[in-house]
Parts: C-alpha cells; structure tokens; sequence
C-alpha cells in the first residue's frame, strides 16, 4: 500500500464531539480533508451548523451538524442514532468535548461544578465509546480517540476537578483498547495549553510564562492536533492501540 493511501478516509464517517471550535473544529475539518464525512457534534446548534457548512464547503465531503450536551447520558444515546440514522455507519469517534470552569480556590468547589465537569469530560466519552465502539465491533471496525490532556498526569489545585475527569479518560482508553481488539482500537492524545475560545480569557503574563516554560516557546494551536488524529483514524495506525500520545511541545517530556 502507497503511503497516501494508508492516510485515505475515504468511505469513513467520523464523529467529533467538541466538533464546533478549537481543536474538535481543527479535528473535524482535518478528518474531512482526508476524505472522511463528519459530524460536528456540540452543545450549540447553530454553531455546529456553522462550522459542518464550512467544512463541507472547503472539503467536499459530507458534514452534518447535530446539537448535543455530551454530559448528559438521554442526548449522548440520541447523537448515536441520529448519527446511525443519516450515515449507516460510524468508522472514527474523536471524544473531544471539555470544560473547565474557573474557580477560586479548592474549597469553592461546589458539586453543581464538579458533577459538571465529570459529566462532560468523562461521563460522556464512557457513554458514546460504548455506543459506538460496540457497533463498530459489530461491523468493520474503527478507532476512537480520545482528548485529554497533560495536566491530567500532573494536576494542579487550579483545574484539579477537570484533570480528575481527564484522568478518567486516560483509564477509559487503556480499557477499550482491549474491549473489542483487534476490531476497534482506542487511543489518547493528550495535549497542553492551546490557544482556543477555552485559553483566550487567560492573561497575557499567564499565557507568555507558559509560552516560555514550553520548548517550543508557545502555546499549542488547534491545528497541532490534526495530524495525529488523521493517523490514529487511518490504516497508517492499524497497529496502535491503547497509545498515549503528548501533543504537548515536550513540555512534560521529564514525565
């Protein structure tokens, strides 16, 4: 097989959560651009709607929009048929979706915060990898990939209920690489701070020290993630699985 090929979508569906902005957006039109319809999948319809048209436009391929709150188990079941219902199929499930509210300090913690957190950030990937990874089983297959994030292997008191959640995915991902292998792979990618809506309240002083702290002296894009993503939905890695990939800029290479 030529190389182009093993980097071929073409006649895949891929479904990405998150799928509207950041990094799902960047993920979603990456996976599009190697031939894979998608469904951009957020809380906001009219932003998923936005983003399929121009994904579509751009790509050529198929692009469907579908509103979806991750964090709830009802909306996590309907995504999945709906996505069964317009396709017939689901090849690629990128769980992207995240939130991570700011807090004070640990104490004002609340639990309407933290259940929110866990329910976006872990609850919802558990409940559409076993939708989807279950059908895929039942069929030709496919990859999930997973979101998580390098703060999730060293957690601060700052974001400690999302690098919680995070952590939960990273254990999601090791056990369904070996929930319907050889037939579905799941792996992680864990990036750092990236310059999204997400990041773009932070500091400037705050962004700059992390920038400098990083070798390669700046934040995370979007678009950072989009390679490694074509490549774990791809043939090029039929032979990955339960991987845990650092998109991170080497900034936790001590690790």
């Amino acid at each position: 097989m030529v190389t182009g090929e093993l980097f071929d979508l073409s006649g895949k569906v891929a479904l990405v959560t998150g799928g509207s902005r950041g990094i799902g957006r960047a993920i979603a039109a990456g996976l599009a651009a190697a031939g894979a319809d998608v469904v951009v999948a957020s809380r906001k319809a009219e932003n998923c709607e936005r983003a399929a048209g121009e994904i579509a436009a751009a790509t050529g391929r198929r692009a469907a929009a579908v509103a979806c709150h991750v964090g709830r188990w009802r909306e996590c079941d309907e995504l999945v048929a709906t996505v069964y219902e317009r396709f017939g199929r689901c090849d690629v499930l990128v769980n992207n979706a995240g939130m991570s509210p700011a807090y004070d300090d640990l104490a004002a913690v609340g639990e309407d915060l933290y259940d929110k957190v866990h329910a976006t950030n872990a609850r919802g990937p558990f409940r559409l990898s076993v939708l989807v990874g279950t059908r895929m089983a039942e069929h030709e297959g496919g990859s999930i990939i997973n979101v998580s994030s390098v703060g999730s292997l060293r957690p601060t008191p700052t974001d400690l209920p999302y690098a919680m959640a995070k952590a939960s995915v990273n254990a999601l991902t090791l056990g369904l690489a070996g929930a319907w292998a050889p037939k579905v792979r799941a792996n992680l990618v864990l990036p750092s701070a990236s310059e999204t809506d997400l990041t773009s309240g932070w500091p400037p002083e705050t962004k700059a020290r992390l920038a400098e702290m990083n070798p390669m002296k700046r934040l995370g894009r979007p678009d950072d993630m989009v390679g490694v993503c074509v490549f774990l939905a791809s043939d090029a890695a039929g032979y990955v699985n339960g991987a845990q990939i650092s998109v991170d800029g080497g900034l936790y290479r001590s690790l």
